[in-house]
């Protein structure tokens, strides 16, 4: 696995755990359809989250954040609309990035930004 796979799966833990931390309640991780996938989908206070997750090491060539495009957003709410038909009865819904800094020797820098739409 490439260290950047690596690096991937080690942010979708840390915010697995942040989230749990935050009183989110985890339903799904890694959850797919098609070619779409949504890293975690939580709730809280009523209200499902579909979050995406970017983790980098540095913030030399920009913030995690960043790397979320149009593009990748609408995919994210392709796969949304997906779950949404599978699991009916979610009337309010939120789309979040939760980006994640691990720099050596330093602990992680996390960044929520709740209710996006790009």
């Amino acid at each position: 696995m490439g260290t950047h796979n690596q690096l991937g799966k080690q942010g979708e833990q840390l915010a697995a755990a942040y989230l749990a931390q935050e009183h989110y309640t985890i339903l799904f991780r890694n959850w797919r359809y098609s070619h779409y996938e949504i890293d975690i989908i939580a709730t809280k206070s009523n209200k499902l989250h579909f979050v995406e997750v970017k983790t980098r090491s540095s913030n030399r060539s920009g913030y995690p954040e960043e790397s979320v495009t149009k593009r990748k957003f609408r995919y994210l709410q392709q796969a949304a609309d997906e779950f949404l038909c599978q699991y009916p009865g979610h009337y309010r819904i939120q789309y979040d990035i939760l980006s994640i800094t691990i720099e050596a020797g330093r602990p992680p820098e996390y960044f929520l930004i709740e209710d996006v739409f790009l």
